[in-house]
Formats: structure tokens, sequence, C-alpha cells
């Protein structure tokens, strides 16, 4: 019997700045197996070629509800409901719902709002004593803002729904009690935001879902539909968002030259943007969990067989010296950037327009606002977050 054991996963980010020196190396071969969190082993696909087609691989499939399918955490059932089916057809079905409020236009539509909010939010950041901490007054309120207005969420609901929010993401931070305290409070929140919608219907994502489960054919979406879609876009199109601005602009102001560059170019925020997702240090890929439903052969002609756990290594596909030159390295200027980071194919992130637009309008307000920003600790002193599904930096202070 062997006794190696597979190198832990995640992979840990320490020094902080600095890229993994596992990552590093994953390029090596196109699979590898992890140890997950749970103490489960999973099979981690590294390179691009392969994570890209694997996304729309019909034979890897989303439903990781199986006994024998891999546990990302011992403590949290994550991304397991047996109650829904997260491959096509099913899928297909309500994604084409929830899509329809993430057009171009919508989003287009939302830009002002956003802007608007992010004003605000440095206007108090202004009169603050310093230093500031980032998430708390920046990175953290935007994008909850944002989702509450798109799902028609009370504002004043929100500190109430973001502590159910890190129970739910909760890997090894918290104990299954209180995980389960949180599960329950964030399923009994929506449950009452959802008969309150249908009480007071307004213009929000939520009370159109309602509709379609109401008024329409009700083989469109079940109640328990409703509830898990509402859940996970307010999870979704909040914390993933809120850690990126955070992170991203640490990562950022770690390297002043790279400021002032952006401040002398504006057009370089779309572009600084994109290779700030591809470097992607605020999450890992434990969201991608697969189960191979058939034998899977790679680019190398390896094969994954059926009934393997697989992990889609987005941070693995976003550096591979295949694909991106210096992969590696932060570059602003960076042409060719067709990352990973939202995924591809049939689950590629419907709220990626959203996502870009948020983290544009942050980076270019933020740097605008005050010019001489910058970290009041030094990069290595700033702790990252530990046991949740994000892996941010869980304080950021600032001066200017």
């Amino acid at each position: 019997m062997s006794t190696h054991t597979p190198p832990r996963y995640p992979f840990a980010w320490t020094p902080p700045m600095q890229v993994p020196e596992a990552l590093r190396d994953v390029h090596e071969t196109s699979a590898m197996e992890v140890t997950l969190p749970s103490g489960d082993v999973a099979t981690l696909v590294t390179r691009y070629k392969d994570v890209r087609a694997l996304f729309a691989d019909k034979r890897l499939s989303r439903n990781i509800a199986r006994p024998d399918c891999a546990r990302i955490s011992k403590d949290n059932d994550l991304f397991m409901d047996p109650n829904i089916d997260p491959d096509p057809p099913e899928h297909t079905r309500v994604r084409s719902l929830v899509t329809k409020a993430f057009t171009a236009r919508r989003i287009e539509a939302l830009r002002p709002y956003v802007q608007q909010v992010a004003d605000e939010l440095l206007d108090a950041m202004e009169a603050s004593e310093q230093p500031v901490e980032l998430n708390e007054a920046f990175a953290f309120p935007l994008p909850i803002m944002v989702i509450c207005k798109l799902l028609g969420v009370p504002a004043e609901d929100r500190d109430r729904f973001r502590g159910y929010v890190d129970g739910f993401l909760s890997v090894t931070k918290m104990p299954p009690e209180e995980v389960g305290k949180c599960r329950q409070n964030l399923w009994k929140y929506l449950g009452d935001l959802i008969e309150s919608k249908r009480e007071n219907p307004g213009d929000d994502l939520v009370s159109e879902l309602i509709r379609v489960r109401d008024d329409e054919d009700d083989s469109r979406l079940n109640e328990h539909e409703l509830h898990f879609w509402t859940q996970g876009l307010l999870i979704a199109g909040y914390v993933t968002t809120a850690s990126q601005i955070g992170t991203g602009t640490a990562v950022l102001l770690h390297h002043p030259e790279f400021v002032r560059a952006i401040q002398a170019d504006w057009s370089l925020v779309p572009s600084t943007v994109e290779e700030l997702l591809r470097t992607q240090i605020m999450g890992s890929s434990v969201g991608t969990m697969r189960y191979a439903i058939d034998d899977i052969p790679l680019s190398d002609g390896a094969v994954i067989k059926k009934g393997t756990s697989v992990l889609l290594s987005e941070e693995g596909a976003n550096m591979d010296p295949e694909v991106f030159d210096c992969p590696f390295e932060l570059d602003i200027r960076r042409k060719e950037n067709h990352h990973m980071t939202f995924g591809a194919g049939l689950h590629y992130c419907v709220g990626a327009a959203l996502a870009r637009m948020e983290l544009q309008v942050a980076t270019e307000s933020l740097l605008r606002r005050f010019p001489d920003i910058r970290l009041a600790v030094p990069a290595e002193e700033m702790p990252r977050a530990l046991g949740g599904f994000m892996e941010g930096f869980t304080e950021i202070p600032v001066e200017w």
C-alpha cells in the first residue's frame, strides 16, 4: 500500500504576495492528486487547454452530492444540494432565466448607480481617521449595495446576511454547528424575502424569478430552486467581487509603479482589472469540484477515470506558461488575457460583466480620489483569510 500523501490544496500563499511554490510546479503534469481540507483526495487538472475543454465536457458532472464524491469540507456540505440538478438540461433551464437579468444593457444601466455608491463610500473614507481598513470602508460595501439593488434586498439587511454568508462559505473556519446555524438563518432570511416580494413585487430579479415561478408554467422553476438560485446570486454577486476589489487593490498598491502608470493613463484600468483577475489570488478552485461519469483523456494522454473527483484549476490555467508569457508576473499592459477566472463554456459566470464593471469603477474611483494612496503596513504583515472559501486579505489598512 502506498504511503504517499498528496499535497494539501488550496496551496498556501506564504509569503502573502508571492505565488505559491506548489502552483509554479503544477504544469509539469496535466493532472495531480491533492488532499482537500476534508482529508479526501481529488484530482487537480492543471493546464489551460484541459481546464478550458473540461469546463464544457458533459462527462464531468457538477452534481457532487454523490456518496463517493470527495468532500471539500468535513464541516460543511458546500455545493452539495441533492434537490438541485446542476447539470444540463436542468441547469440550462434555470440559467436561461437568470441570464436575462445580466444582459450588457442592464449592466451598463447600473453603472451610474455603482459610481454613485463608490463616490459616497469614498466621501466617508476621506472623512475618516487614517489609516482606513479598505475592506470595511469600501471593498465589501460596494458590491453588497449593488447586488442588493439588483435583487431587491433591503439595504438595512446587509449586515445580517453578511454574517450568514461567512458561515455558508466556511471550509474549516467555523465548527459544523455554527455553519449549520448560519445556513439555516440564510435560508429562512431568503424565505422571508421571497414572501415579502410576493406581496409587494418590485422591479428586481427576485420579483422576476417569483413571477416566473408563480405565474408561468411551474415546471420552469420550483420553490426550492427559487430559494437556491436567489441564495446563489446573493452570495456570488457579493463575496467574490468584494474579495477581488480588496485583494486586487492590495496587490496593486504593493506595486506603486503600476499605480503611477494607471494615473498617467486611465485607459489601463480595464487591462489592469483583467490582470488582477488572472492572477486570482483571492480564492482557489475548490468551487469547481466535478465528478467524472466516464473515462476522460487529457491532452498529454493521461486519463481521468470514471468515478474520480476532479477540480479544474483556474489558477493553474491562468498561469500556464504555454499560454501566458511570464505567467507569474503582474503585467497591467497584457494584451491577450483570456483568463479562466469566470470559468468557461456552459458554466461561465453569468455575473462576469457586472463584476468587471464594478471592479473597473472601484479601481479608477479609488485611485482618482486618493492619488497618493498606499498600504499603511508592509504587505508581508497583512493576514490572509484562512478556512473559508475566499482567501483574500482580512485587513487592508491604507493611508494617503
